[in-house]
């Protein structure tokens, strides 16, 4: 495992309960600013492996990303049980939800 990657396992295991980050948020924080695609593909690629929260992980502009069905409404109901109000398009508002690690 590279050390991006590991940086990025770290950041999204971290994220406490009822918060979410964006996918280029944790690219920035793990140095790598552009990398947010990747971001995406490990956490597709290590959430069973490593028992990640997925679901707390969000596009850039705070939605969820998931085009199917299925997949949303999964995400959405994660995100609802831990008290995160989900609005219209999937949208979740940041300002009162995403986790800033960097400002602990």
């Amino acid at each position: 495992m590279t050390s991006f990657t590991e940086k990025v396992v770290q950041i999204i295991s971290s994220i406490p309960r009822g918060k979410v980050m964006t996918y280029g948020q944790i690219a920035g924080l793990s140095e790598h600013p552009r990398a947010a695609r990747q971001v995406v593909r490990i956490l597709h690629s290590m959430s069973r492996k490593y028992d990640l929260p997925w679901y707390r992980v969000l596009n850039s502009k705070g939605q969820i990303g998931f085009k199917d069905e299925e997949g949303f409404k999964e995400q959405k109901r994660f995100l609802e049980l831990e008290g995160i109000e989900v609005g219209i398009n999937g949208r979740i508002d940041l300002d009162i939800y995403q986790w800033h690690p960097d400002r602990v």
